[in-house]
């Protein structure tokens, strides 16, 4: 058996973060789950919660969005090398993410299958 993640679910809309959620818990691979509802909050989760592997990340969020969340990761040593998958509504920002960090990206609605399949691409990693 491969690595078990431990993720961290950022997303502004209480549904989208439960249906996420609620789609994460029945994947073998997931030991656990982290949510954050803007970028600043994650930014200080991922300092006092041990152990993330991956990050699914919204795009459009008050506070700090995702890029700006991306940027900061960037800067941040420990942190870097996460891998960080887009979920968002906005395929225009596509390129933006990539070029700030994103290992990989969904466009919303997501599907089970999919958000699997790029699961499986960071275990992979492992």
């Amino acid at each position: 058996m491969k690595k078990k993640l431990k993720i961290l679910a950022i997303d502004d809309d209480f549904i989208n973060l439960k249906l996420i959620s609620s789609m994460l818990k029945k994947n073998i691979y997931i030991d656990s789950i982290v949510e954050a509802t803007n970028g600043l909050d994650a930014l200080n989760l991922l300092k006092s919660e041990l152990g993330i592997n991956l990050i699914l990340l919204d795009i459009k969020m008050p506070i700090m969005d995702g890029i700006e969340f991306l940027i900061n990761l960037q800067s941040m040593a420990e942190f870097n090398k996460l891998p960080v998958i887009v979920l968002t509504t906005d395929e225009t920002r596509k390129n933006e993410a990539f070029e700030n960090g994103a290992f990989d990206f969904l466009v919303k609605p997501i599907r089970d299958q999919e958000l699997s399949a790029k699961i499986k691409k960071v275990i992979d990693l492992f």
